[in-house]
């Protein structure tokens, strides 16, 4: 069985910061590559940021210049540092791996259970 368990949300101000931490536990392979996701009430999750196991990252357009992903991989960890938080940040933030049980094995996807980010104004 494969978890992934995040910690790091809260409640901040405008313009401050936090760092989400992803840890993925369990059995598994390999990890193909990490992610952050966030989802307003109502809305569609979205991607934040990615990055893959040879460290190539993608991020929303929106969060570009004040997001960082970086990971950990000897400790199976993924991690986001916000910057210069908005109150249109908030959401909740999931983590999101691809990963490969087995030697062979095609990827799955888990996703953590979530961590509330809030920002206010």
């Amino acid at each position: 069985q494969v978890q992934l368990v995040e910690s790091g949300g809260g409640l901040v101000e405008a313009g401050e910061s936090l760092t989400l931490s992803c840890a993925a536990s369990g059995s598994f392979f390999s990890i193909n590559s990490m992610g952050w996701y966030r989802q307003v009430s109502g809305e569609q999750r979205e991607l934040v940021a990615v990055i893959s196991s040879r460290n190539f990252t993608n991020y929303k357009e929106s969060v570009k210049g004040r997001f960082t992903i970086s990971k950990d991989t000897m400790k199976n960890m993924v991690f986001l540092q916000m910057n210069g938080l908005k109150p249109e940040d908030s959401a909740i933030y999931y983590c999101k791996a691809a990963i490969s049980r087995y030697r062979h094995s095609i990827a799955q996807e888990f996703w953590g259970q979530g961590t509330q980010v809030t920002v206010s104004s």
